[in-house]
């Protein structure tokens, strides 16, 4: 007889299965359809995706019924088979996978994270059905992931409760910086759902082994349930219509080893990960003895140094009569030094004016602000830049994504930023929005990069996007990404021809971290006509190097500066992070004018340096101003 698996957990690790959706996606099966649908049309499907997983040494499996749920249903039609889907995944799962695995019922958040538009009844109404019918199909127990908020997924635990004494596993999705939906603390929230029976606590989705790494940590010695994990394989690039994900099966292998230190008893996958990333964590969980669980389930983790921030000068009072020539007759006369600064996440523009202040003094050429980078909502960077504009006096430099616009948004932004006289613009295609803090958002993609390129250098003609003559032209310059950090560089340099032949002024790479790579781009962009800024973004340390390299798409660290970085944190890794970077500027500058540095955690200070360094290197000082 099978142990129960709150018994199983209290004598080893389990490896848990990886992703359904993203799986069948990049197996070529559509988008845009009920893959819980898949269950009664193409069981056949699903079946050999769970024993794929079961193959690779999963021995949690779940149920292919994530949405399968009257609310969700509904939006392809399919309300009425709700009792028939959820019956169909467990007995799939079931009949696929060997008696040793445990086949737990997956159900997942209904509001995901929006508080609004769906009444707590109707979520009631449909969580019940689904779990009541999930344990009438004899799962071994249910899986309630993806939560975003304390109250839902308290209730889908009140639900199970009320019928069954089965194991439950209650995870979150959580926020950038380890909280959820609701600010709950997660000590807190934990804590709560003990109480109220859950039998195992813990994250998916939203956040690659890093981020639940740093939100175990967080918890620290405050938590007594066994843990779970099933992270993304890092954030996912979007590119042609493709969702890609960086992290590779062999770094899932080394984090799983860091989750069973940290005392997690179930370790699988979410977003982006494949049998292959099963296999190596099961590999790698091979004989693996956890410790006790009496007392605490997570060791006590020392914290990282804190950062101690220098004072900053203030803003200058009056910003110059102008800000000219442009960045483009700049970097053909000199070397020239833009500067990436986040926006915050909160209302608090202080330490971003500071830091904007900071390299304006420093003489950085230009200030640019993504938009939203990885789908995190920011302050506007159209807002920001107005305000360091006049208030500092540098120049703005905004990035624009695809994503958040469609193309009425997109032109009304533009002709906004025209009349605040911000002309500097850098087109990007945006990271998925499902897969920021606000998942229940969407991603617009009424365009891609190429087409926006286009579309802004026609507004420089005078024509709107409708085609409609204006009667004033735009003077944008207009800018494009380049990310040199892939297996074949010829592909990627043809891309770029691409978005040169749409309209762009200017090129910024990716950061790069290998000096023989500056020289391959160098040969291989040789022929480019427009001015290309090399990106440089210095190491904070060996946890910020190694969750970049595996986690964040488009960066990709050589050996040796991962060799270099390895346990390197606070004031040492900074410091080995900004040697780092100037060996780089120093393999860039004979090749290249333009330099791209991107201030990592608001540490403008880093940035601040490297700038100066530039000068320096380049003699710009000497030459301008007769000093060193």
């Amino acid at each position: 007889m099978k142990l129960d698996l709150r018994e199983v957990l209290r004598q080893r690790v389990l490896t848990g299965d990886g992703a359904m959706g993203t799986y069948l996606h990049h197996s070529g099966f559509p988008v845009g359809v009920s893959y819980e649908e898949y269950n009664v049309i193409h069981p056949d499907v699903i079946g050999s995706v769970h024993r794929s997983y079961y193959d690779a040494g999963a021995r949690l499996i779940e149920t292919n019924t994530f949405s399968a749920n009257v609310e969700k249903l509904s939006k392809y039609g399919l309300e009425s088979a709700v009792e028939q889907i959820n019956r169909a995944g467990v007995r799939i799962a079931r009949t696929s996978v060997g008696s040793d695995a445990y086949v737990v019922g997956a159900v997942g958040s209904i509001r995901g994270g929006r508080r609004s538009g769906i009444l707590l009844t109707d979520v009631e109404r449909a969580l019940s059905q689904q779990i009541n019918t999930l344990l009438d199909e004899d799962v071994d127990g249910i899986l309630l992931e993806t939560f975003f908020d304390l109250e839902e997924i308290r209730l889908a635990l009140r639900l199970v409760r009320q019928v069954s004494a089965l194991p439950v596993i209650c995870q979150f999705a959580i926020e950038e910086g380890g909280g959820i939906a609701d600010g709950a603390g997660l000590a807190q929230a934990f804590s709560i759902l003990e109480a109220e029976g859950a039998d195992v606590v813990g994250f998916n989705c939203r956040s690659g082994p890093r981020g639940l790494i740093r939100a175990i940590e967080s918890i620290g010695e405050n938590m007594s349930l066994p843990v779970s994990v099933f992270p993304n394989a890092g954030f996912p690039e979007y590119v042609d219509g493709t969702y890609t994900y960086p992290a590779s099966p062999d770094y899932f292998g080394e984090m799983a080893c860091r989750f069973a230190d940290l005392g997690v008893r179930i370790i699988g996958g979410c977003c982006g990960t494949t049998p292959d990333h099963i296999k190596a964590i099961a590999a790698a969980l091979d004989g693996y003895v956890p410790s006790t669980l009496e007392g605490s389930a997570l060791q006590v983790i020392t914290a990282a140094p804190s950062v101690t921030i220098s004072s900053a000068p203030e803003p200058p009072g009056a910003p110059p009569d102008a800000i000219a020539p442009s960045i483009v007759e700049l970097v053909k006369q000199r070397h020239t030094v833009i500067v990436e600064l986040d926006p915050p996440r909160d209302l608090d523009i202080t330490r971003f004016m500071q830091g904007a202040a900071a390299l304006q003094a420093a003489h950085a050429d230009a200030l640019t602000m993504a938009d939203n980078s990885l789908a995190v909502t920011r302050m506007s960077n159209m807002a920001l830049a107005a305000i360091v504009k006049e208030q500092v006096g540098i120049r703005p430099l905004v990035h624009i994504a695809c994503r958040d616009r469609n193309l009425i948004g997109t032109q009304s932004h533009l002709m906004g930023l025209g009349a605040l006289g911000i002309d500097h613009v850098l087109a990007v295609t945006g990271d998925p929005a499902r897969f920021g803090d606000l998942p229940g958002a969407t991603s617009v993609y009424d365009m891609t990069s190429f087409e926006m390129i286009r579309m802004i250098r026609q507004l420089n003609d005078g024509i709107a996007f409708s085609g409609k003559p204006l009667r004033q032209k735009a003077s944008f310059i207009v800018g494009a990404a380049f990310n040199p950090n892939v297996k074949h560089l010829d592909k990627a340099v043809a891309r770029l021809e691409k978005k040169v032949a749409s309209g762009a002024h200017f090129i910024m790479t990716q950061p790069v971290y290998d000096v023989e790579l500056i020289d391959r781009i160098a040969a291989a962009t040789r022929h480019i006509e427009v001015p290309i800024f090399v990106g440089v973004m210095p190491l904070a340390s060996g946890r910020n190097a190694e969750y970049l390299h595996n986690e964040v798409p488009g960066i990709l660290l050589s050996d040796d500066v991962r060799k270099r970085m390895a346990g390197l944190e606070g004031e040492a890794g900074r410091a080995e992070g900004i040697q780092i970077a100037t060996e780089l500027i120093d393999a860039i500058i004979p090749h290249f004018n333009g330099i791209y540095l991107m201030t990592p955690f608001m540490l403008y200070e880093m940035t601040v340096k490297l700038t100066e360094y530039v000068w320096k290197k380049s003699g710009r000082f000497i030459v301008e101003n007769g000093s060193g």
